[in-house]
């Protein structure tokens, strides 16, 4: 074990990175181990993520008028989702959906607490082209 230099905190060195230090001093390159090329692969992709966004125009079948609105492109969800909030903002009208579907949080584990039990019918207008589709509200 060493001893850290200014705050005197032991600090645990395994052998692998003994060596490598002494091989970096020396000049002698050391490939790096799985876990490290691992690492560095998460961080290139981390850094490649970035977040898209387009707008849209919204519209419910009867409404006269619609509402230009800015929304997440790509977000890698499996299904079409729009909050409660923002369903009560813009009047639009919801039913109630077949049955309660659950929802996946971010890793992957069911989520128990909020369930998908309304729906928003709507058309959605981008670069000319037009489309009904359902959309699930989700929030509190």
């Amino acid at each position: 074990m060493q001893r850290g230099k200014e705050s005197g905190i032991e600090v645990r060195k395994d052998r692998k990175m003994i060596l490598r230090e002494e091989r970096a001093k020396r000049g002698i390159k050391m490939q790096k181990t799985e876990v490290e090329k691992k690492k560095e692969r998460g961080k290139k992709k981390k850094k490649l993520l970035r977040e898209v966004t387009v707008k849209i125009g919204l519209k419910q079948e009867e409404e006269e008028e619609g509402i230009m609105t800015e929304t997440l492109l790509d977000s890698r969800v499996t299904r079409l989702v729009m909050s409660k909030e923002f369903v009560r903002k813009h009047r639009f009208r919801r039913t109630k959906s077949e049955r309660p579907i659950y929802m996946r949080n971010v890793d992957g584990m069911l989520n128990y607490i909020e369930l998908i039990v309304d729906i928003v019918e709507i058309e959605i207008f981008f670069k000319g082209h037009k489309k009904r589709i359902l959309i699930d509200m989700i929030g509190g």
